[in-house]
């Protein structure tokens, strides 16, 4: 048995899980999803670094269609409201554009 497939036998579906279980799992989330947005804001501001570099505008629309047509497709993928996170992704865009544009 591999080592993945123990931890599925072993893992503890939410349906089983008591209430402050259920919350220390969402507190573990948001950990993660901090810490992603955190990722992805350092990786944005290298990007605008590169950007300045090479003189290049702050804007890339085409760019920012790539990621929201990606945002839908991961949230159809994960059954997860295709508006919701688009607009969170365009809030992610919209505050590295202002980063983008403050350090220049």
């Amino acid at each position: 048995m591999t080592q993945n497939e123990t931890n599925e036998m072993t893992e503890i579906r939410p349906e089983d899980m008591s209430l402050d279980e259920l919350r220390e799992e969402i507190e573990d989330i948001d950990r993660e999803i901090v810490e992603l947005i955190a990722r992805r804001t350092y990786v944005a501001d290298t990007v605008a670094q590169v950007k300045a570099e090479q003189d290049l505008p702050t804007t890339d629309e085409s760019q920012e269609d790539k990621v929201m047509e990606r945002a839908g497709l991961n949230a159809e993928r994960f059954e997860v409201d295709a508006n919701l996170v688009k607009a969170i992704f365009r809030l992610l865009i919209e505050l590295n554009k202002v980063e983008q544009r403050e350090s220049r």
